[in-house]
């Protein structure tokens, strides 16, 4: 009588789209583990193909995809990656996206809008993916968009170290960009010790539709030190006009500290030619040589990442990396 014989170890793999390997790399380093190589080739009319070099069967893959410019380039081959690992029999497969991609699309304003954050969850799933990981969300509600589960990860403490490290002498307020951002910058001025929390009013321009500004600060600034927080710096409009009202308003002194550097065009100018003290960024998304300027700071996210990377593996908890934070 013959007996079968189950291998019960699991093998972990980590994948690289090709918007940011040097993220995956360095997350392979972190952990101990080699980025398996992949054969990308892009056609004449644009279509991309990608193929894991070595056997991935029966293995728990990590997508690791930094979805930059062009964007939809690569949530396509993030797509067509998973699709390729499904087929040759990945056990699980875990999308690793720091910056996830559409999620200011994340509701409708008004009728005929898409809900974008919740298309990008479906196809993810449709292409084989059993779960997600990605860096402080755009709102927490995407989530609930992906039909697994859904590892929401912050890069607060990483930002909050630096500037306590760093500026943490001063007379420190946490300013929010606007009212939906207080909760969070009540979780900044925890972190850093008890600080004060200022934000930014805006009302409607009803001269120019869907426009808002930026009209007083509510909170006191005057001579003090303000850290303008946010999740993302995109143009670096909304930014560098908070940091002139807060200017305004008295502030001695303006830092600010976002976890994704989009800075697309024209932001490396705007905020090099501000007031503002100095910008901090992780590194979500890859810096191009033309995006720096003398006062970003750029912190790695890698450490973080391959920490939950290695408790999903070990089916471990990713929520304890944050002291029970959800």
């Amino acid at each position: 009588m013959s007996t079968l014989h189950i291998d019960a170890h699991k093998h972990l793999v980590l994948l690289s789209g090709g918007a940011f390997p040097e993220l995956a790399e360095e997350i392979g380093r972190e952990i101990g583990v080699t980025v398996t190589g992949t054969t990308r080739r892009e056609f004449a009319n644009g279509e991309l193909f990608i193929r894991p070099d070595e056997s991935v069967r029966g293995t728990d893959a990590f997508v690791i995809q930094a979805c930059t410019t062009p964007i939809n380039q690569w949530v396509m081959e993030s797509l067509i990656l998973v699709d390729a690992l499904k087929r040759a029999s990945a056990k699980r497969i875990t999308v690793v996206a720091p910056f996830y991609p559409y999620a200011r699309q994340d509701k409708k304003h008004r009728g005929r809008e898409p809900i974008s954050a919740r298309l990008i969850a479906d196809l993810f799933k449709t292409a084989g993916a059993n779960r997600l990981m990605t860096v402080d969300l755009h709102t927490a509600q995407i989530q609930g968009f992906f039909d697994g589960p859904v590892d929401h990860l912050f890069a607060m403490p990483l930002l909050s170290d630096y500037v306590q490290t760093k500026w943490g002498d001063e007379d420190l307020v946490i300013v929010s960009p606007d009212t939906g951002r207080v909760r969070t910058a009540e979780q900044w001025a925890d972190a850093l010790g008890g600080r004060d929390i200022a934000f930014v009013h805006k009302t409607r321009d009803i001269d120019s539709a869907n426009q808002v500004v930026a009209n007083r600060i509510v909170g006191d600034i005057a001579g003090r030190f303000c850290l303008l927080i946010d999740d993302m710096i995109d143009t670096g409009g909304s930014i560098t006009k908070a940091a002139d009202l807060l200017f305004a308003s008295g502030a001695a002194e303006v830092v600010v500290a976002a976890t994704h550097g989009v800075l697309s065009a024209p932001a490396t100018d705007r905020l090099k030619n501000s007031r503002i003290h100095e910008v901090i960024v992780t590194n979500t998304l890859p810096i191009r040589p033309e995006q720096e300027f003398d006062k970003l700071t750029v912190l790695s996210i890698a450490p973080l990442l391959g920490k939950a990377i290695k408790e999903v593996f070990e089916d471990g908890s990713v929520t304890s990396l944050f002291d029970g934070r959800s």
